[in-house]
């Protein structure tokens, strides 16, 4: 019985793999079985997995679209002007987009009178006298209406006829006055009076107190209201000609 030889020993090829498969009872080349004979069972197995292998190599894996984040959409709220005045602010005192706000008047630029500033129809110089001062020496906020009065009856001294008659005379309807600063002693001070407005029975005359040696200070500002009535009656009568004329020039 002749020999056969390991390399005549039929092959078995896994499906797809090209890998040769020994049999169950392979020879070693002198008659004897091999000691550790391959199962056919796990070898199969092997080159199906092997298989399954190649080709996952193979195929690409699929790609999946990145998924988008919601987002959401916030409306940008208008923010009212802080400020202004501030600002706002910001810009000169206000926020952007917001209405003008009054604002408290400033006693440095009350004090420089304007480039249109009325005709002034009086000034009268004042000295500070030491009795008009109070408890926290300065003057008394009243004797700014007494320095008031005063320079009105200088004005309508040159007024024809004093502003009056038998029949006519003015009288206080009211009387205005913004206090900027306190006025000193000793020192002296200049009394403005101008039209602010002339109606048919009445004149309202603004007033300043300003610094006699710099009409830049200003200590105090406002007006006042006159109303002419009838001596007998009581009620408004119409402006003399001559106080008209005057306030109109």
């Amino acid at each position: 019985m002749s020999k056969r030889r390991k390399s005549d020993a039929p092959k078995a090829e896994a499906a797809g793999t090209g890998t040769a498969i020994p049999p169950a009872e392979a020879g070693n080349g002198d008659g004897t079985p091999d000691s550790k004979p391959a199962p056919r069972a796990k070898a199969r197995k092997k080159a199906a997995n092997a298989a399954a292998g190649a080709k996952a190599r193979k195929s690409p894996a699929p790609k999946t679209k990145p998924t988008k984040k919601p987002t959401t959409k916030s409306k940008a709220k208008a923010k009212p002007d802080e400020t202004a005045s501030t600002t706002g602010a910001q810009d000169a005192g206000r926020g952007e987009g917001a209405a003008p706000q009054d604002k408290e008047p400033d006693v440095a630029s009350a004090g420089t009178p304007a480039a249109d500033a009325p005709r002034v129809l009086q000034r009268m110089p004042m000295a500070v006298r030491w009795n008009d001062l109070d408890a926290f020496n300065h003057v008394n906020n009243a004797r700014y209406l007494t320095y008031l009065e005063e320079a009105r009856l200088r004005w309508m001294l040159g007024l024809p006829g004093l502003g009056l008659d038998d029949d006519v005379a003015p009288v206080v309807a009211a009387a205005h006055v913004n206090y900027r600063r306190p006025i000193e002693w000793p020192g002296e001070v200049d009394i403005e009076l101008f039209v602010e407005r002339l109606g048919n029975t009445s004149v309202s005359l603004g007033h300043r107190i300003v610094a006699a040696r710099d009409p830049g200070i200003l200590y105090c500002d406002g007006h006042v209201v006159l109303v002419w009535i009838d001596r007998t009656t009581g009620r408004a009568a119409p402006l003399p000609p001559g106080v008209r004329e005057t306030c109109s020039g």
